[in-house]
Order: C-alpha cells, then sequence, then structure tokens
C-alpha cells in the first residue's frame, strides 16, 4: 500500500475583497457557532483595513486571521477539523512577517487564555491583566522585533 501524501499547507495573503468570502465563513463557524460569539461582535467593520491571510489544506480553506493597520493580528481561526496540523502557526508566521515587512517594532493581540501556551511558543508574552471579550477570558500578549 502506497502511503498517503502529507498534506499541502498553503497561506494566501489579501485584502478583504480577495479573501472575504472563504475567511468570513470560517469565522462564522468558529466564532459565531463554535464559541458563541454574537454576530455583532465578530463582524467590527475593521475587515476592509486590515490585511488577511487565508490557510488552504490541499485546496481547501481552513483557516484565518487578520493583521490591523496597527500591528494588532486578531480573528486567528481553524475548523475544528483541521486543527493540530501547525495552520494556526502558518497563519501566525505570515502574519508576524507581513508586520515586520511593513517595519511594525511589535505586534499584539487579544488571546483568548486558553490558547496562551500557542502564542507563548510563537515568542509572545502576555501583559496586563485577564479581561472579558465577548464573554470568553482573554490576555494581551506582544511580540518585540527588537531587542
Amino acid at each position: 500500500m502506497p502511503s498517503a501524501m502529507p498534506a499541502k499547507v498553503e497561506i494566501q495573503e489579501g485584502s478583504w475583497a480577495e479573501l472575504g468570502a472563504p475567511a468570513s465563513e470560517i469565522r462564522r463557524v468558529v466564532f459565531i457557532e463554535e464559541q458563541q460569539v454574537p454576530r455583532e461582535e465578530e463582524w467590527d467593520g475593521r475587515d476592509d483595513a486590515c490585511r488577511h491571510f487565508l490557510a488552504r489544506l490541499d485546496g481547501t480553506p481552513v483557516g484565518t486571521a487578520r493583521l490591523l493597520p496597527d500591528a494588532h493580528i486578531g480573528r486567528v481561526a481553524v475548523l475544528a477539523e483541521a486543527r493540530g496540523r501547525g495552520i494556526g502557526v502558518a497563519l501566525m508566521q505570515a502574519a508576524i512577517d507581513a508586520a515586520r515587512r511593513d517595519g511594525h517594532p511589535a505586534v499584539e493581540l487579544a488571546a483568548q487564555t486558553h490558547a496562551l501556551p500557542f502564542y507563548e511558543r510563537l515568542g509572545f508574552q502576555a501583559f496586563g491583566g485577564e479581561f472579558l471579550d465577548a464573554g470568553i477570558a482573554h490576555r494581551n500578549m506582544r511580540l518585540s522585533f527588537v531587542p
């Protein structure tokens, strides 16, 4: 029996006009359905100003993230069936690389507390206290590019 080919992950970078349709579907499933985030909180009107990242697994859209003009990374979401394959790391690396290319000294994000270890492995450090966003506990995190 020939062994199965490893899944191919591709990250596409683009505008909301280019990537909004598949990205919004992923965010709807992960945040609105799975995590019960209120629809009006998920759709904050800032997507047009952001750079977006779309992860495809063997051609199928499975993850997304966005980079705001102020170098905040947000709306990082991977569909449940695609988790544990390095897709979140690939999305984060693409967003971090874009912020670095843009000349930002650091990137920040608001992490759900259960995801703190994931972001810590990428070099982020938590700062400030815990807070609720859409009823979910979060902490702010920063990754500095300058020592």
